[in-house]
């Protein structure tokens, strides 16, 4: 444990962004995530994060700094009677894609943030966001041959399987996204019809 900082440093050399063109930099990646992002905020779409666990605190964080901080109209997925309602009635398994099924619309955004990138609700979410015509960016860790890895739009992938580094690394990621778009200066979006509450 003596080595976590070098390590942790070492990952961040070795993130692999890829995406509908292929195989990014780390600059390419981050570039992209901000033109989808930007994109979001300037129409006003909605953008969605979701993840269990560790994740879904990344989630819930990152939901706070992208409306707040980012000025993009988000979503928050983690009210408690929501979620129970929708776990009690339909399974686990459903309880983001039915929120996306029933607000989404087309050209929102989602991003999925699973450390192994097998989580069934996970995939089940990105699914529903494609049928909508929405964009998607995942970000997984784990195997490199996970279910959702190759699932978005844009994908970031954190090569290791200790769940602090990876989920460090897409907080870090997420956090770097908002910081830049606070940046380049926060602008009203345009105003279009809602697609959920903006919590």
């Amino acid at each position: 444990m003596e080595d976590y900082i070098d390590i942790l440093k070492n990952l961040l050399d070795h993130i692999e962004i890829s995406g509908n063109s292929g195989r990014y930099t780390y600059q390419e990646g981050i570039h992209a995530a901000m033109g989808m992002l930007e994109s979001c905020r300037r129409t006003g779409r909605c953008l969605y994060i979701c993840g269990n666990g560790g994740s879904a605190g990344i989630a819930q964080h990152m939901t706070a700094d992208f409306l707040k901080n980012g000025g993009i109209r988000t979503y928050n997925m983690y009210g408690q009677p929501t979620l129970t309602c929708l776990s009690n009635d339909y399974s686990y398994e459903y309880v983001f894609s039915k929120q996306i099924e029933m607000l989404a619309q087309e050209k929102d955004v989602l991003i999925a943030v699973s450390s192994s990138g097998e989580s069934e609700n996970m995939i089940r979410a990105i699914g529903e966001m494609r049928k909508i015509g929405g964009t998607v960016m995942t970000f997984t860790g784990f195997q490199a041959g996970n279910r959702m890895r190759s699932l978005g739009d844009l994908n970031v992938y954190v090569p290791a399987e200790h769940y602090g580094m990876v989920e460090s690394v897409h907080n870090l990621i997420l956090q770097q996204l908002v910081d830049m778009i606070m940046e380049t200066g926060v602008e009203r979006p345009e105003q279009v019809p809602a697609s959920g509450n903006s919590k």
